[in-house]
């Protein structure tokens, strides 16, 4: 017993772990003690137990080491021992993917998954299932058939499991087993009925019409397992979603009252299901939220946490889109503050923060500092994006939002956490005019002591950007200089940029910026050097094209195409010199507002790319695009059919200086048909020209496949809005719905009619945002830039926010100033927006808005050409 004795050192050191000091070299050589005659099973196990720990951990074995490791496993077959016998199956599964000839153990696991001990049987089909593909299915088709109808409920389960992934590579053989998952769904257990019914809907979830009569003939019956039921929900939710049923009609529909009937179920799991699944469906009305938010409220006042979490979690989700249902639950969020649960009483004060009243903005912002610090980060940033809901919902209580940002910030914390603070403290400042000053200066108290340099980098654009239109733009030049003396190369240089767009934008700071920058070109930084002496050089010759070009208003290039085009042209001819015109201007692409809730996670965030990046790759592989010059912008996807037809097609409009590249992206939803040489025909007004259709090869079933066509513009600028005719046309051949090869080579053509597809100003415009609007407009007073105006009654709008977003939406234009939102109560507004249309083409306009009767425009547009200035004063009319 002395070798499990441990001394009071190694007690004092804490838990220890046997497995962390593993080399993976001597694990593998101690495989070799798999040959020993008789098995050692004791031994064996310890290093199988080693061998899992060191994949699971992430350490790679390459395809001979796991192929010795897994043909050495192989010998433990022998052993009787049951453990041993289970651990080997794990082994299998682990190094199915990496190993070679891992099909040479078929027959013993078959013959474990088919034999009397119930212990090996469930095993044996997940390891026999991760080694078989889809050529090899059909070989062991029937003992699958029997394990998933089989009595023993851990054999079942491990069946219909293993049966959902095998769906994934080959769903034409999985198929055929719908019956016996038809017959387990009738199972008294629990887990078995649950995945017998997620293995029928992976069958027929292509075939809307099937999993209509599935799910009516079990919202008829009586689904014995809680968890299959909310599945069902989940399942019947979608449908309702499908069918897009109104509000009105809603109440009566079967599925409907199914999810309302589950409101009433003696499981609190199916009770909180139904609940959850009402009050996010989209066509509701308050009679039919009522009884889910009682539910939902109930639970609030839960001994269970549990309960209390998914509770408060739901109502936090829904809260700006059902404002007055959740209030009513207001009483219980707020005695859920002092939980002893930090997650629930995080919750339910954010949630809280989105519903309350103006009033009590600050009693609950009391209420949140007292427990603030005694929560982790990930809590923290649920509370910064409530703070950021409510400062946009009560813009005047920005002072006392923004002061316990400025507090938090101060606190210790990670860059994830204080980058949401930061995100907020922006989002802030740029919504709302009142609240520059007093953000800007939080944010420059916070750089002096910032840690993360990207915070600091964006902090100092932010400076840049926003300190010279600020009231006293002076009192900011001494943060930024503090960076070029304290800080690391990369801010320095963030620094130096930053102090030029004062320069630039502040004639009466130009003298000191331009002896700042001569100091910065002293740096040991090449980095700061060059920036510091561009600037200056730029700076020192006095002429406002240059600062507004190269300083102030820097076109917005796309850093992955820039990246393309440098590439391509390194292994080109480099006889020519590189031409940055040819990358496009891509507008910036804001981050996807998600609503989840307590979904925070270290993992590195995906970066954002604009539409024009995303089609780049797939443009490229057109013959002779590059003719075509640079992409100025891609619009959204829009639908030309309706979603249950034969054939799906939406389209991408690519514009160019002077063409138009129309995606087709189709999808063929029939299961017996084949199509080949799938194109779109248009039929285009007098002006455009089809210079080139790109036909898509084949068109399988279920597969989404591409068509192009190049459409050049008419000359007249005038003419170039337009509607297209479109027609999909296309070779069909019947063909095996389950092997999905044509009959024969015959065919015959068809076609399908298409809705017809505009061309609109938006289209052909690109978003610019300037930041200081009314100095471009100033600057376009001139000889170089045209002018035209018209007045306009708009009779299909009733308010001023409603003219306002009907403008911004039918010119394709980037609102200025914060010009997009009208403050409540009055009569008169004034958008200004600006962006660039096709061929680099700029464009300003200011629209006037009078509320008496009806909305009065006065529409004033100034561009550097007069067609297009005339083409968007049109396009309102």
């Amino acid at each position: 017993m002395g070798s499990f004795r441990r001394e009071k050192d190694e007690e004092e050191d804490g838990p220890t772990n046997a497995y962390q000091n593993l080399e993976k070299t001597s694990v593998l050589q101690e495989t070799r003690t798999f040959n020993e005659t008789p098995v050692n099973a004791r031994k064996c196990i310890h290093i199988l137990t080693k061998i899992l720990y060191l994949i699971n951990q992430g350490e790679q074995l390459v395809a001979r080491e796991a192929t010795d490791c897994f043909f050495a496993m192989t010998k433990l077959f022998q052993s009787k021992d049951v453990v041993l016998r289970r651990m080997v199956y794990l082994g299998i599964k682990e190094l199915s993917s990496i190993a070679e000839d891992v099909i040479i153990v078929t027959s013993s696991l078959t013959k474990d998954m088919t034999g009397k001990e119930d212990l090996y049987r469930a095993a044996a089909i997940r390891a026999l299932c991760s080694i078989t593909d889809h050529t090899m299915l059909q070989a062991v088709e029937r003992y699958m058939k029997q394990c998933i109808v089989d009595k023993n409920a851990a054999v079942s389960c491990a069946a219909l499991v293993s049966s959902l992934r095998l769906a994934n590579t080959a769903g034409d053989v999985v198929k055929r087993w719908a019956n016996e998952a038809q017959e387990a769904l009738n199972s008294d257990n629990i887990m078995v009925q649950y995945h017998a019914l997620g293995l029928l809907y992976h069958i027929r979830k292509s075939d809307r019409l099937a999993v209509s009569k599935l799910v009516n003939k079990l919202t008829r019956g009586s689904l014995k397992s809680p968890y299959a039921v909310c599945m069902l929900i989940r399942i019947a939710c979608k449908l309702i979603e499908e069918e897009d049923i109104p509000a009105e009609e809603l109440a009566d529909s079967p599925l409907y009252t199914f999810i309302e009937s589950c409101l009433r179920h003696k499981s609190e799991m199916v009770i909180y299901e139904a609940a959850h699944a009402i009050v996010n469906m989209k066509n509701t009305n308050p009679r039919m939220l009522s009884p889910a938010f009682s539910i939902l409220q109930l639970f609030c006042s839960s001994v269970k946490a549990t309960l209390r979490f998914a509770a408060v979690r739901t109502l936090n989700k829904v809260a700006m889109t059902h404002p007055a249902a959740v209030t009513t639950c207001n009483l219980d969020l707020e005695g859920l503050i002092t939980d002893t649960n930090r997650s629930v009483a995080t919750l339910a004060i954010t949630t809280l923060l989105k519903t309350g009243a103006e009033s009590s903005v600050e009693r609950l912002m009391k209420q949140i500092s007292t427990f603030v610090a005694e929560i982790s980060d990930e809590f923290k940033v649920v509370v910064v994006h409530a703070i950021c809901a409510l400062c946009a919902k009560y813009p005047r209580k920005h002072t006392v939002l923004m002061n316990f940002l400025s507090g938090m910030l101060r606190e210790e914390g990670g860059l994830e956490y204080k980058t949401s603070i930061v995100d907020t403290i922006i989002t802030i400042i740029e919504e709302n005019v009142d609240a520059k000053e007093s953000g800007l200066s939080h944010l420059c108290e916070f750089i002096e002591d910032c840690e993360h340099v990207s915070l600091a980098v964006r902090i100092l654009h932010l400076l840049g950007k926003e300190g010279p239109f600020a009231a006293t733009p002076s009192k900011y030049i001494r943060f930024i200089y503090n960076r070029v003396i304290l800080e690391s190369p990369i801010v320095r240089a963030a620094a130096v940029t930053a102090l030029a767009q004062f320069g630039a934008s502040c004639p009466a700071l130009l003298a000191n910026i331009l002896v700042l920058l001569g100091r910065c070109q002293m740096d040991l930084d090449d980095e700061v050097r060059d920036r510091a002496t561009y600037y200056l050089t730029i700076l020192n010759s006095a002429k406002p094209e240059l600062y507004k070009n190269y300083i102030i208003e820097r076109e917005n290039c796309s850093l992955a195409l820039l990246e393309k085009a440098l590439a391509d042209h390194l292994n080109g001819d480099l006889q020519n010199h590189f031409d940055i015109s040819i990358v496009p201007k891509a507008a910036i692409v804001k981050p996807e507002i998600t609503n989840d809730v307590m979904m925070v996670t270290s993992a590195p965030r995906a970066p954002k790319i604009t539409r024009e990046e995303e089609s780049a790759a797939r443009l490229a592989q057109l013959p002779g695009i590059q003719v075509l010059g640079p992409i100025h912008r891609s619009t959204a996807p829009i639908q030309l059919t309706e979603s249950e037809t034969e054939y799906t097609v939406q389209c991408i409009k690519h514009i160019f200086a002077e063409f138009v590249v129309l995606q087709f992206d189709c999808l063929n939803t029939l299961a017996e048909q084949f199509l080949e040489n799938v194109r779109v025909e248009l039929t285009v007004p007098e002006g455009f020209i089809i210079r080139k259709i790109v036909p898509c090869p084949k068109l399988a079933y279920n597969e989404l496949q591409t068509t192009f066509v190049i459409v050049e513009f008419p000359r007249d600028v005038s003419s170039s809005i337009a509607t297209f005719g479109a027609t999909l046309r296309f070779v069909v051949k019947d063909c095996d719905p389950v092997t999905g090869e044509p009959d024969s080579d015959e065919g015959y053509d068809d076609e399908y009619m298409l809705e017809d597809l505009d061309i609109t100003v938006a289209d052909q415009i690109q978003k610019t945002k300037k930041n200081n609007f009314q100095v471009a407009w100033d600057a376009a007073d001139s000889e170089e830039w045209l002018q035209a105006e018209d007045t306009f009654v708009l009779s299909a709008v009733n308010n001023l926010q409603d003219a306002v977003n009907t403008i911004i939406k039918l010119l394709g234009l980037g609102p200025a100033n914060l010009s997009e939102k009208v403050q409540e109560g009055t009569h008169l507004h004034t958008v200004l927006c600006s962006g660039t249309f096709r061929g680099g083409i700029e464009v300003l306009v200011r629209a006037k808005l009078a509320l008496s009767e009806g909305v009065t425009l006065n529409l004033t547009v100034r561009s550097t050409d007069q067609d297009v200035a005339e083409l968007i004063t049109a396009a309102i009319g």
